[in-house]
């Protein structure tokens, strides 16, 4: 088979910015050590660009969501340094978790039972203060079940650190009554919003996850974050319309008078979503207004302020995190792991 030509879409990912935000979150967290979530394939980025940053950086505790995302990450880490959030729900998933060495992270009395059945070792252990989510409750903590655990990590996790909201406080005083009935290694409660609010949040462990790649989830964290990721696509198609003409799909735009248009070659497929719509894309500062309907694989363009470009030139759509989750109303989360599998990805 010949070789595939060049593509005509990128993800440009600034390893540079990876490494600053985890040494920022880092230091930000004061005594604490930050570790990383890098499940969801370090949130779209890619566990084989972004574990070993992340490593060489400091990082060395390291949580996924599914077992399914163990081995990308054994490929960087040793196993004691991964730990896998959903924990043990069947028997399968304990053994194999004892035959790799990854540690789960229990989370319920049924769990432990599991744990404990499959001959049991070192873990740690999800507590619920109040999302409702994964973790035993408060009162289950002097259980027999939680007793017999080996717990190396306990964790909760914050449903509101986003906002100035009383639930964070409620939380911190929740976790902290049972942190004193549960023996264990070390705690950890802080996400990437949960740095930014303070000492009292930090512990032993914080598991920054937005933050490293370039989400800023509070104001406090906007100056020590950096942008991580940047969508490139190619022009596929530059065509004139005159006045009357409409593009796209339901004929959403009418040109007001001549205009010079270029389609580019990605669409909400490729994550780009019709919420994008009225965005603008930029190549070397001139601003190239979206035109019409996001469609699967393509986006028209204004190349009125650009009459340089031509096919086969690349386009950018600007990621700043929070600034495309207000355009959008999409939340940085979905700006990052809805990016699809067709960019070719560059490094920087």
């Amino acid at each position: 088979m010949p070789d595939l030509p060049p593509p005509t879409l990128r993800l440009t990912i600034d390893t540079h910015a990876l490494a600053h935000n985890w040494r920022s979150l880092d230091a930000m967290s004061g005594e604490a050590r930050a570790g990383a979530a890098v499940k969801a394939d370090c949130y779209g980025l890619g566990v084989d660009t972004c574990v070993p940053v992340l490593r060489d950086a400091g990082a060395r505790d390291f949580f996924v969501a599914h077992w399914s995302e163990v081995p990308p990450v054994l490929r960087h880490v040793p196993p004691e340094q991964v730990a896998v959030l959903h924990g043990v729900v069947t028997r399968e998933e304990a053994d194999y978790a004892r035959a790799v060495g990854v540690l789960p992270v229990i989370d319920s009395l049924r769990q432990a039972e599991i744990w404990r059945a499959a001959g049991g070792g070192p873990c740690h252990l999800m507590v619920d203060t109040g999302i409702n989510r994964l973790g035993i409750r408060p009162d289950e903590a002097e259980s027999e079940a939680v007793r017999a655990l080996d717990i190396h990590t306990l964790l909760s996790h914050l449903a509101c650190a986003d906002e100035d909201s009383a639930m964070n406080a409620d939380q911190l005083r929740a976790f902290e009554s049972v942190r004193e009935r549960i023996p264990h290694r070390i705690a950890s409660l802080a996400n990437s919003a949960g740095i930014a609010l303070g000492a009292n949040y930090h512990y032993d462990l914080t598991r920054p996850g937005l933050a490293l790649y370039g989400g800023v989830p509070r104001a406090e964290l906007r100056d020590a974050i950096r942008q991580v990721v940047r969508p490139e696509a190619r022009l596929i198609a530059v065509r004139n319309l005159d006045r009357g003409d409409t593009v796209g799909y339901n004929a959403l735009f009418t040109a007001p008078e001549a205009v010079r248009i270029g389609i580019a070659s990605l669409g909400y497929a490729d994550g780009i979503l019709r919420s994008w719509g009225g965005a603008a894309f930029a190549h070397e500062g001139v601003d190239l207004p979206i035109l019409g309907r996001i469609s699967m694989d393509m986006i028209a363009l204004d190349l009125g302020k650009a009459p340089d470009l031509g096919e086969g030139d690349w386009v950018a759509l600007p990621y700043d995190l929070p600034e495309a989750a207000r355009h959008t109303g999409l939340s940085q989360y979905e700006l990052l792991t809805l990016l699809g599998d067709r960019f070719a990805r560059g490094l920087t």
